[in-house]
């Protein structure tokens, strides 16, 4: 991951709202067993974080992980044409290193319950993210693209869905993974 700028020093206490069950997975009860199982998780990476200081590294981000944003630049390096209509980025990458911003340093959490739920919050304001920029940027975007607003809309629409469900299963902590929810402490 490149590194941005400054740290996230300080750990304060989020106000985080976990959002009620919704959609097939609420009615499944799949996100209460998700909680439940990850909470171990979440305490872990709290007291790894206690035994280190409570101090993350200095923040990073690769933009959108999972090799979204690296595809796209590679695609973009390659295919002058593909650059030249879509840039060399994609255009909800700042969403993703808010995301990421977030994840570095758990949003401040002091407990497992509210480092779950600071996770959560991220992971939907990173789908809302996505879909505010279609719904400010949509006419722009859709005319550089070529397509409809109804096509730009739906697309980004099934990204954000996408995307909030890539986190949700591939960013809980103590992974290994370098996209983990706490990457900007030691792994737990």
């Amino acid at each position: 991951m490149a590194s941005l700028v400054g740290a996230n020093l300080a750990l304060s206490q989020p106000a985080v709202a976990e959002a009620p069950p919704s959609g097939v997975f609420g009615f499944l009860g799949l996100e209460q067993l998700a909680r439940g199982m990850q909470l171990r998780a979440h305490a872990l990476l709290l007291e790894r974080i206690t035994e280190q200081g409570g101090r993350p590294s200095p923040f990073t981000s690769d933009g959108c992980s999972g090799g979204l944003s690296a595809s796209w630049a590679q695609i973009a390096a390659h295919w002058p044409g593909f650059a030249a209509r879509y840039q060399s980025s994609p255009p909800f990458e700042a969403c993703c290193v808010t995301h990421d911003r977030a994840y570095h340093g758990i949003s401040g959490a002091r407990s497992p319950e509210a480092s779950y739920g600071a996770r959560l919050q991220a992971d939907q304001q990173l789908r809302h993210c996505v879909r505010q920029l279609a719904a400010e940027q949509g006419e722009a975007l859709a005319a550089e693209y070529g397509v409809s607003r109804a096509v730009l809309d739906r697309g980004f629409w099934q990204l954000s869905q996408a995307m909030y469900f890539a986190v949700r299963f591939g960013g809980g902590p103590c992974s290994g993974l370098s996209w983990r929810w706490g990457y900007g402490y030691p792994e737990c």
